[in-house]
């Protein structure tokens, strides 16, 4: 199992200095859910975390050994990282899209072996993709292209997937449709999932644990049932929020919500208007 960790670690944007001083353990073999307001920092620690950018100060450590000394080769085989909005190279198809992921795992003139062609068909068939493995990228749904991208990643057969926003522009259903690939592929291979998402219900129902951010430090970590609470959200999102258990799943969701200190102008306005 890969273990991720990041110790006192500082990014930042020119002399803008984004996250400062932060202490991360990714638990191992656990669905990972990191939530928090627009530019708190959560897409700048997980670029962080993959080597997509470097660290301004401290470290972060991918099995013990130092992420940003790593080649990109051996990171690659150990982790794979789907960004906010990948693009495909224009004229591939899904087959062809998918097969990239083993390019980590080749040598000399990069031709798929036998092991390599099993492999990306066996991602494609946990991904639902048999049927559309000639069909051009650009002719899929935007849920069909986003299940592309995790077989691509399947396919680097790492044992840790972070993925940034994986539902940004999906309708609900194919919201659930990947989240819920993302559920099985962690419940069936053991691989750890790491997801910066919006929705705070998707990330409460599908996470083991959950980090709220705020300004580029953690609010609360913990179990969904500790980080999603009223007292949580209100300190990361400045949001007074109803938190009940789901019927369904018995996970917290938020019911409703309001910005700090409307409630209490409402209040003020009905009691004069009572007067």
């Amino acid at each position: 199992m890969t273990k991720l960790t990041a110790e006192r670690l500082g990014v930042a944007y020119g002399d803008l200095d984004i996250v400062s001083g932060l202490n991360l353990d990714i638990p191992e073999g656990k669905v990972t859910t990191i939530i928090g307001p627009n530019g708190c920092g959560k897409s700048t620690i997980l670029k962080t975390i993959s080597r997509l950018l470097d660290a301004k100060t401290g470290a972060v450590y991918l099995d013990g050994k130092a992420i940003h000394k790593t080649s990109t080769k051996e990171i690659a085989k150990k982790m794979a990282i789907l960004p906010q909005t990948p693009e495909a190279p224009s004229g591939l198809n899904v087959i062809e899209l998918v097969s990239y992921g083993r390019f980590p795992h080749q040598n000399g003139f990069g031709r798929l072996s036998k092991k390599d062609k099993e492999i990306v068909q066996t991602a494609m068939e946990v991904t639902g993709l048999v049927p559309f493995a000639k069909r051009p990228i650009d002719e899929l749904s935007g849920g069909q292209r986003q299940r592309v991208w995790i077989a691509m990643a399947l396919a680097q057969e790492t044992d840790l997937l972070l993925l940034d926003e994986p539902t940004t522009y999906l309708d609900m259903a194919h919201q659930l449709e990947v989240l819920k690939l993302l559920q099985q592929l962690n419940e069936k291979e053991g691989r750890t999932i790491v997801m910066v998402i919006h929705d705070l219900n998707h990330a409460a129902r599908f996470a083991d644990y959950m980090i709220a951010l705020k300004n580029g430090n953690i609010v609360k970590e913990g179990t969904p049932s500790e980080v999603m609470t009223s007292e949580v959200l209100r300190d990361a999102f400045n949001i007074d929020a109803e938190i009940v258990m789901s019927p369904r799943n018995g996970r917290p969701i938020c019911l409703t919500y309001d910005l700090i200190g409307e409630n209490e102008t409402v209040s003020k306005e009905q009691s004069v208007g009572a007067l």
